[in-house]
Order: C-alpha cells, then sequence, then structure tokens
C-alpha cells in the first residue's frame, strides 16, 4: 500500500470523527481535545529527551494544567504560578548557557506551546452561539487542511525551489503558495456551506493570510525539532501520519491568531 492511499485510509475517518466532536462542542469536545493534548504532550516530551535538552516533565503538566485553567484552580494560584515562571524565565534567558537554564525552556516549551494552540481552538469553538462557533472552528480546520493538501499536490507537481531545504526538504515555495489557494477553498467551502455563516465574506483575505503563514511556520517549527532529535514522526500513533504532533502543529500555532481575529471581528 502506497503512503499516500495509508495517509487517506486513515485520515478521512479520522477527520469525520473530529469534525463530529466539533459539532458536539461542549465537555465531549473539550475532553476529547485534552486527551489529545496529553498525547501531544508526551510526544514532544519524547522528542525533547532525543535532542539532549529533557525538560522536566512534570513541571511541564503543571504548565499544561495552567494553561487550560480549570475551575478548580484558584485564580491567586494560576497568577501566583505564572509569575513564578515569568520571573525563572526571565533568570534562564539570563543565564542560557547554563543546563538547567536549558531544561527550563524546554520545560515551558513542551508545557505550554501546544496547550495554548488547544486551548485557544476551544476558545474559537465557543465564539458566539453553539451552531456559530462549530462554524468558526470548522473554517479553520477546513483552512489548515485546504492548506496542506493544495501545498502537497502543488509542490509536488511543480515545486523547484526549496522552501526549508535544511529542515524540511520536501516543502517548496511553490507549495507555499499553492497553500495560499487550498486556504481560501477551505474558507469558501464552510462560508457556503453555512445557512447564517457568523463573519462577511471579506475576512477571507485576512484568515487566509495567517493560517498560510502560521500553518507552515508551526510545521516547519516541529521539523526543526524532529529533525534536532533524530526522528521521522514524533510518534506512530496514527498509521501513515505519524503522531498527534505531527497533524496538528499547523493548528497549534494558528489556532492563537485566528482565536483573536474571529474574536474582533464578532
Amino acid at each position: 500500500m502506497s503512503e499516500l492511499a495509508k495517509r487517506v485510509l486513515v485520515g478521512v475517518p479520522a477527520a469525520a470523527l473530529f469534525i463530529w466532536l466539533i459539532w458536539l462542542g461542549g465537555p465531549a469536545f473539550q475532553i476529547a481535545i485534552l486527551a489529545i493534548l496529553l498525547l501531544t504532550v508526551w510526544e514532544v516530551h519524547r522528542m525533547m529527551q532525543q535532542t539532549g535538552f529533557s525538560d522536566f516533565f512534570p513541571i511541564s503538566l503543571i504548565f499544561v494544567l495552567l494553561v487550560w485553567n480549570p475551575d478548580f484552580i484558584p485564580q491567586w494560584l494560576n497568577l501566583s504560578i505564572a509569575g513564578a515562571a515569568a520571573l525563572l524565565t526571565v533568570i534562564a534567558v539570563i543565564s542560557k548557557h547554563s543546563e538547567t537554564s536549558i531544561r527550563w525552556l524546554t520545560t515551558l516549551f513542551t508545557g505550554v506551546y501546544p496547550a495554548l494552540g488547544f486551548v485557544m481552538l476551544i476558545n474559537i469553538r465557543e465564539l458566539g452561539a453553539p451552531i456559530e462557533g462549530f462554524w468558526l472552528t470548522m473554517t479553520l480546520m477546513l483552512m489548515i487542511w485546504g492548506n496542506d493538501v493544495f501545498a502537497y499536490f502543488g509542490g509536488k507537481s511543480f515545486g523547484k525551489h526549496k522552501l526549508a531545504p535544511k529542515i524540511s526538504p520536501k516543502k517548496t515555495w511553490e507549495g507555499f503558495g499553492f497553500g495560499f489557494f487550498g486556504a481560501a477553498v477551505g474558507f469558501l467551502i464552510a462560508f457556503y456551506a453555512s445557512e447564517s455563516y457568523p463573519l462577511e465574506l471579506g475576512a477571507l483575505v485576512p484568515a487566509v493570510l495567517i493560517v498560510s503563514i502560521a500553518g507552515p511556520l508551526g510545521d516547519i517549527s516541529a521539523s526543526r525539532i524532529k529533525r534536532i532529535a533524530g526522528v521521522k514522526d514524533s510518534s506512530s500513533i496514527l498509521p501513515g501520519h505519524g503522531g498527534l504532533f505531527d497533524r496538528f502543529d499547523s493548528m497549534i500555532l494558528s489556532a492563537p491568531f485566528v482565536f483573536f481575529y474571529f474574536y474582533f471581528l464578532m
């Protein structure tokens, strides 16, 4: 079986399940996202161990909890820990040659970077009325998927100029350009599939720019980590796709920017 066929056989049912969870929203969606987030953080932790800059994993999980910000954590405790973390990060940056400092920065990345993206995905789902949140979340995901598909086939058919040859040799500037069209197609599918889309069609251009730039940057950042760790995929949870970090790397970086953009428009 070809790699593409394997990706389709796994990707289509997984996407259908994810869309169903987005439709459900509420606690079901939040619990599913939390489970995906914890597995993603575990994948990042394992890769960081391979880089030689392993994190303090229990502290990374505490950061995940703080970013998730459940109701049972008092606000004063959340702010106190966040303030202490910020102070320690400043110290770590100043003494960046210290092994402990590097481990602290790695801990911060492992616990905060994936968590922020997934939390913002939930925030997008909760924007406006339930049906509006569904279509806004679908817009983000369809744009990411469209960008990925168009970039893949556009780069494979017309790619000649490498985008990041030392980090992700298969990515090309031509594929990057085709990704913009794919993101636009994804936005239009959501716009016209909805009977009452919450945004005007004019929101398309900035949204396409955000996803088509932040998404590939997230992908390249993940590729950089994997290259340093000496691994092809973040894990083997999804046959043909690698790990969850591989599948959600574009979303993790795109979601915060898209949330604030949608929030401003709403």
